[in-house]
């Protein structure tokens, strides 16, 4: 399993090493291959991580020493603290972008930019290993559907940052998804944290596709994100 998962980190890397080289999503309107794949990373966080969650309820209580109810509502609070955490961080840089009227945020902006989206690696990165279901099934649906999630963050990122994310953000990125999964490789968290962390992951994969498809100046494709979205629903009800 430790190979296989190597082999999605890697991956994921090379997305982030190479999303430039990709020109056929470089169009306005937006491609259709974007859109498909903000649909399937939905699909998978409303389908797959968070009835896991859902279905591990029992388990959360017991950990959190409370009762059902309550340790489901502090599960899905962290997936809502992942989605807030996500829009300030973009109003943030929208804000700052605007007031110093720059087409690119200052210095500071990109690396509190970046480095968010570092630790947000860093989470997947390590999840490659620490899955709620740790089977080959699943590695295989959560490798696909955050390989598919980072072509369309990536792609956002490089059009705000340009220049500085071929020349720095792409490689911080790729080290920090290399980095989550060597540190999923040395270190164990318990099952309530797996869960803390997966729910984040969820508001905040939800938040980062929505962002990049719902502004108007996008141009997004509705009928392949939807298309996407179900077919991915489809094949997770089989597997």
């Amino acid at each position: 399993m430790i190979v296989a998962s190597f082999l999605f980190a890697s991956l994921f890397a090379l997305v982030h090493v190479g999303i430039g080289w990709i020109k056929v999503l470089d169009r306005t309107p937006r491609s259709r291959w974007l859109s498909g794949a903000g649909g399937v990373a939905v699909a998978y966080v409303f389908l797959h991580i968070l009835p896991e969650l859902a279905s591990h309820r029992a388990t959360f209580a017991d950990e959190l020493e409370t009762d059902e109810a309550a340790a489901e509502a502090i599960v899905y609070s962290l997936a809502l603290t992942g989605l807030v955490t996500f829009y300030g961080l973009e109003r943030a840089i929208k804000t700052h972008r605007k007031r110093v009227e720059r087409a690119h945020p200052t210095a500071w902006a990109f690396w509190l930019h970046i480095g968010s989206f570092a630790l947000y690696n860093v989470i997947i990165g390590y999840l490659l290993l620490h899955r709620e279901d740790a089977g080959f099934r699943s590695l295989v649906i959560y490798g696909a559907a955050m390989a598919l999630h980072f072509v369309t963050n990536d792609f956002g990122l490089r059009q705000d940052h340009q220049a500085r994310y071929d020349r720095v953000a792409r490689w911080v990125l790729a080290g920090a998804v290399l980095g989550g999964w060597a540190l999923g490789s040395l270190a164990d968290l318990s099952e309530i944290w797996i869960a803390f962390l997966f729910a984040f992951l969820a508001g905040g994969v939800v938040l980062n596709v929505l962002k990049e498809e719902l502004p108007e100046e996008r141009e997004s494709r509705f009928w392949p994100f939807i298309g996407a979205a179900v077919a991915y629903a489809a094949i997770l009800s089989v597997l």
